[in-house]
């Protein structure tokens, strides 16, 4: 099964991190909208079935060849998969310590997808262990996408109407899970977006931060760490309630069960204040406008 990735307009820049300038014909596509246009995630319910099928492609397949990626603080390879009649990409790396100043760790790239099948998110690409160059490391699916949020704000490309609610969501969504999963590196460069205007989140290297500044403040929301150039917080606004009911049932043994060895216990424990913390904001902002303008379904 061979699948063409969707070809880029003439003369379009490669901006985002893991691109490189030229055409890649082989892709699986797994990132695709639920039905009725609802932001429950970003892929249907026939590629969230076939998500295990993926896991295994990506540890067995074979490597056919594989390349740098030549951009980026991680060095990420491209590399070219091949098991039976399925051929598709995705990138590998395996940062870990310190590095340009800050933390890194492939693992969290693993914990960040696993976590996101826990929660039901669908917006984080298929992640696994894989051994490359006889070193361990994380690989990923390659996420297909026709622009970074980086270059839309670049080239003042116009959202759609029709599209700017679900792009408006997926935007405070993305806020609350990088809060819930201490994400210190997220930008417009590593969020993706689909030619029908769906997010896709990579890059969470520099997540799951575990020291006293990652849980007594999360890292958007009205008293977050990050705000803007000048010094509005980045609020979450609307957050669907599925994923908030989703966090309230978090805990330590649910998440350990999910993430495995890819966490230490104190980045597991870590999560739990910085749950509270949302759901404190979430429930503040809906005691001040009331549900009906904070949740939606």
């Amino acid at each position: 099964m061979k699948i063409n990735l969707m070809s880029r307009p003439e003369g379009k820049p490669a901006v985002e991190v893991f691109m490189r300038r030229g055409t890649i014909i082989l892709v699986v596509s797994l990132f695709l909208i639920l039905a009725q246009g609802l932001l429950y995630g970003q892929f249907k319910p026939e590629e969230i079935a076939r998500r295990g099928e993926m896991e295994t492609f990506l540890v067995t397949a074979e490597i056919v060849r594989s390349e740098p990626v030549g951009q980026g603080v991680t060095h990420p390879y491209r590399l070219y998969l091949k098991k039976g009649d399925l051929e598709t990409t995705a990138f590998w790396k395996n940062p870990r310590g310190m590095m340009n100043g800050a933390l890194e760790g492939w693992q969290y790239e693993i914990a960040a997808y696993r976590l996101d099948k826990l929660i039901g998110l669908n917006m984080v690409p298929v992640t696994m262990e894989r051994e490359f160059q006889g070193k361990k490391g994380d690989l990923s699916l390659y996420a297909e996408h026709k622009y970074s949020f980086l270059e839309i704000a670049e080239k003042n490309i116009a959202i759609p109407d029709d599209a700017l609610d679900r792009v408006n969501k997926a935007k405070w969504l993305t806020r609350a899970w990088d809060s819930l999963v201490a994400n210190d590196d997220r930008t417009q460069q590593n969020l993706l977006c689909t030619e029908d205007w769906r997010t896709i989140l990579i890059d969470h290297s520099r997540a799951f931060r575990s020291s006293k500044e990652f849980t007594d403040r999360l890292m958007y929301g009205a008293d977050g760490i990050k705000k803007s150039k000048t010094g509005s917080p980045f609020l979450f606004r609307r957050l669907p309630r599925w994923f908030v009911d989703k966090i309230k049932a978090l805990t330590f043994e649910s998440i350990k069960g999910a993430v495995g060895d890819t966490l230490m216990d104190a980045e597991i424990r870590a999560i739990l204040p910085r749950r509270d913390l949302l759901v404190k904001e979430v429930e503040a902002m809906i005691k001040e406008q009331g549900e009906a303008k904070v949740l939606y379904e």
